[in-house]
């Protein structure tokens, strides 16, 4: 229990050291802390103006009785789902997006003989202790304010379930994060992983949308949602938020039961954790993975015989290696299923994920130089100029986004029943034509932004691992090249808002599609000569920056 506080208090002590010696890192913590509040003020509000609402209808003669706040009621329903969501989404977001951070890491502790539970229980506390499992543990508290008007039993069974929920939340997450950086350990199958943790995240984030544009929702009845939530709240996932109902209605055997599957959930996870933390200890130099016999040369026997050649043929090298950068191939897929789910027939609905893809696709070039890392030094040792290195990147990245957006168009196309009419067929073009520009404006951006905007990403080898450090631009810069990429497609969208204005956009829409290319193609020329001069005047800045990078990867 010693060594689990002392834990504690070395997270919160390298949080203040760096929050002293970084000012982006305080200002970091402040939105972080700011964020917070908002949450606990909004769940508070929500959950005082849900109880009032509840009250109202449940007392109201001139309303049909409706089951509102009663067991098996539109709140018990809509809270058990939506609580289990979020259990699952907490996993999927640590693997994802967060990762095993390097400050709090367990190799960290490899060389102070700390016992394995002792160290795990540490680790577990000390995420318990930060920002946002309090700020989760006050907003369920709060969210008791619902329950207000069915007795202060119900009250404090709420306050009571709100730490259990918490700390299942964080249970399930550290499992999840164990099993994947200890049991996947070849980069074929962390680039498996990670492509199915990162599509997994985008369908339940988007399972509401489906569910409701596509009418699945409508004929859903309050029974058949109750039957799915009822299943929720017999797991880990949802029981917590179950607890205040079967008080209620005084089932203290369920109520005991429910309580013993979170406390075994709690063991379960935390054997498997330390299990992976031992394997993890006793393997770690050992050799794996299958060696890979490459013959002739790749990349570098096609691409053309140049300097710019040349780094064309790197980057493909790297990205057929590299699962960080994966989801570039496989989103624009992903997203036009996704928009075919809700579109109801519409074609025009699914012609959108077209310009959708077009804009996402450059994404992860915005920050390319970082996920090079310091492999870029050897093409500055070279000598090479930076307009001919953002020319071998573009050749890359244009050729990639325009064949496969082509492609998916015809599949599109044929999916849709679009190709078979004149009318269909120009609304394909004009969207295609919508995509590729948001595309080469988009990658035209990205190239000026890689040079300038750059943060820290993870390990090649260690993918679901998270680089401590500038977390302030690591949320920030990719939210300026999103708006960033938008504006760069003002040109077309003026053209765009005239057609509406005056009333011919239905009859002259198709001039979108010469307005847009033109407009993408000249966003491309100037982003990658503009990158080219940024890249020549910050190129030792930029290995500085990488080098740095390298060591938050460690």
């Amino acid at each position: 229990m010693t060594a689990a506080l002392t834990l504690v208090r070395l997270r919160w002590a390298l949080t203040l050291a760096t929050l002293r010696k970084s000012a982006w890192q305080t200002v970091a913590y402040v939105f972080a802390i700011l964020l917070a509040i908002g949450t606990v003020i909004a769940t508070a509000s929500a959950a005082w103006n849900i109880g009032d609402w509840a009250a109202f209808v449940q007392l109201s003669p001139d309303i049909a009785p409706i089951n509102v706040l009663g067991p098996h009621g539109i709140v018990n329903t809509v809270v058990v789902i939506l609580g289990a969501s979020i259990t699952l989404m907490v996993g999927l977001v640590q693997i994802m997006l967060l990762g095993e951070g390097s400050t709090m890491s367990p190799r960290k502790f490899a060389l102070y003989g700390i016992p394995d539970r002792e160290l795990q229980f540490g680790l577990l506390l000390s995420g318990l202790s930060g920002i946002p499992a309090i700020t989760g543990v006050v907003s369920l508290i709060l969210w008791s304010l619902v329950y207000r008007a069915m007795g202060p039993a119900v009250v404090l069974a709420s306050v009571v379930a709100a730490p259990l929920a918490v700390i299942t939340m964080m249970s399930v997450s550290k499992l999840l994060l164990s099993l994947a950086t200890t049991l996947v350990t070849s980069k074929r199958g962390q680039g498996a992983f990670y492509i199915v943790i990162v599509m997994l995240f985008v369908s339940v984030c988007q399972l509401p949308n489906i569910l409701v544009n596509s009418g699945a929702a409508d004929n859903m009845s309050l029974e058949a949602a109750w039957g799915a939530a009822n299943v929720m709240a017999w797991t880990p996932f949802g029981a917590a938020f179950q607890l205040p109902y079967d008080v209620f209605v005084g089932d203290w055997p369920a109520f005991v039961l429910r309580i013993a599957i979170l406390i075994a959930t709690w063991i379960v996870c935390f054997a498997l954790c330390t299990w992976c933390l031992r394997r993890e200890r006793l393997t770690a130099n050992a050799a794996g993975g299958r060696t890979v016999a490459v013959k002739g040369i790749g990349a570098f026997g096609w691409m053309p015989d140049s300097p710019s050649g040349a780094v064309s043929a790197r980057l493909i090298t790297y990205l057929k290696r590299d699962p960080r950068q994966a989801m570039l191939f496989i989103m624009p897929v992903f997203f036009v299923v996704i928009f075919a789910l809700q579109s109801r027939g519409i074609s025009q609905m699914v012609w959108g994920a077209i310009a959708m893809s077009g804009w996402m696709m450059p994404i992860t070039e915005s920050n390319g130089l970082a996920y090079d890392g310091r492999g870029f030094t050897m093409q500055v040792i070279a000598g090479v100029p930076g307009i001919t290195d953002r020319i071998g990147r573009v050749r890359v990245f244009a050729g990639i986004a325009v064949a496969y957006l082509l492609v998916l168009a015809v599949a599109v196309a044929v999916f849709t029943g679009d190709w078979a009419s004149p009318s269909g067929l120009l609304t394909g073009a004009t969207f295609t034509a919508l995509g590729i520009g948001f595309a080469c404006s988009s990658l035209g951006l990205a190239e000026i932004t890689s040079c300038t905007l750059m943060y820290p990403v993870a390990s090649l080898d260690k993918p679901f691992s998270s680089p401590q450090g500038r977390a302030m631009a690591q949320g920030f810069f990719p939210l300026v090249y999103m708006l960033g990429s938008l504006l760069a497609m003002l040109p077309t969208g003026v053209v765009a808002l005239v057609l509406l204005v005056t009333g011919v956009f239905d009859g002259l829409y198709w001039l979108l599609i010469p307005v847009a290319l033109v407009n993408g193609a000249a966003a491309l020329a100037a982003g990658t000569w503009l990158g080219g001069k940024l890249m020549d005047a910050r190129m030792l800045s930029i290995v500085v920056t990488l080098d740095s990078f390298a060591s938050l990867q460690q």
